[in-house]
């Protein structure tokens, strides 16, 4: 049977406009909705929205409709120009993967969702400046190569090195992994301006930026470095761990910073081991990170459970959604597909 605007416009009646207290509708925020073959194009009024007001709104948009017509795709519009980042203009939308603490498999949530993107087709790249322990390059397999030198336009210019779909560039690839650790914020965020400025980015529809853990000087120096559009805090459900991730969550709320949340990911859900796979053991505790998304009222994006495989692929080189199309499509997938929908197709 076709679904008709009104069954949309029924259905977004559940979708709040956190400034006014009203539905989209109700507010006028909705502007339009054209359903064509299978798809659902919504057309937003965003001048003025706070990002992430408008990142909450996406998602809810998404999660309603999806929820009531599983096969429909929703496309949400904009109808205000984006603003361009001038230090990275060819880059389309720049993605920080922030946490609070080290150990919560950050990294391996980068590389899986990175290379998730390049598979669908998208142009993705990856800049690893987790200075505590840059580990791109292993995850990728590419830690004894060193990026090329493009001097064409007089002025000596880093290449990315492609790997896997995904443009990389890390603090591994510049530096002893021994030094990194006694990098302080100005030394570090000089690199990552290399990067930025002094690297051949092909266009890119996403630039993910692997920060260090926790939120210090040099967090802080990073983040007011780079031309950041959106953050994502990844977290294990275990208290300790969403702790930290609060303290990650509110580094990006501060008014120096000002950087939208796109939501959290609950890493280490939960473990299955190979000769039992219907058993899960929660091995850190059960609803930690949705707890956290409800109460800060931030989009709560997915669980990742913890994979033996993820780990020794990762070792190898190859990120798991490489060769687990189970775990890339239950797990991955649906999380990169809200990052997808966040920015709104700008």
């Amino acid at each position: 049977m076709e679904i008709t605007k009104d069954q949309i416009l029924e259905v977004l009646t559940q979708v709040t406009d956190p400034r006014t207290g009203h539905n989209i509708i109700e507010s006028k925020t909705l502007e339009s909705i054209d359903i064509q073959q299978g798809k659902v194009f919504l057309l937003l009024n965003t001048r003025g929205v706070d990002a992430q007001i408008l990142s909450s709104i996406n998602f809810q948009c998404v999660s309603a409709i999806e929820d009531a017509f599983p096969k429909l795709i929703v496309e949400i519009r904009k109808n205000e120009v984006p603003r361009p980042i001038s230090i990275l203009p060819q880059v389309k939308n720049c993605i920080a993967i922030g946490s609070g603490k080290g150990g919560v498999g950050k990294s391996t949530v980068t590389a899986n969702l990175a290379c998730t993107l390049a598979m669908k087709g998208y142009k993705v790249g990856l800049i690893d400046a987790d200075l505590y322990g840059p580990s791109i390059p292993t995850m990728f397999g590419v830690e004894k190569m060193r990026p090329a030198i493009d001097d064409r336009s007089g002025k000596p210019m880093l290449v990315p090195i492609l790997k896997h779909g995904v443009y990389l560039m890390s603090i591994g690839f510049v530096i002893n992994p021994e030094q990194a650790v006694i990098l302080r914020g100005p030394r570090l965020s000089g690199i990552i301006k290399q990067f930025l400025q002094d690297t051949v980015w092909p266009p890119l529809d996403f630039l993910f930026f692997d920060l260090p853990p926790g939120t210090g000087d040099i967090q802080l120096t990073l983040v007011q470095t780079l031309p950041i559009q959106g953050a994502i805090i990844v977290s294990t459900p275990q208290k300790v761990s969403c702790i930290d991730a609060l303290k990650a969550v509110n580094m990006f709320k501060m008014p120096s910073i000002d950087v939208p949340v796109l939501g959290v990911v609950e890493n280490m859900s939960w473990f299955s081991p190979v000769d039992a796979m219907d058993k899960k053991y929660l091995i850190f505790g059960e609803g930690g990170v949705e707890a956290l998304a409800k109460e800060e009222e931030l989009p709560f994006l997915g669980k990742i459970p913890l994979v033996m495989s993820a780990g020794i692929s990762s070792d190898a080189g190859s990120p798991e959604v490489l060769t687990n199309d189970a775990f890339r499509q239950e797990y991955i997938e649906p999380i990169a597909l809200k990052i997808i929908h966040s920015f709104a197709n700008s």
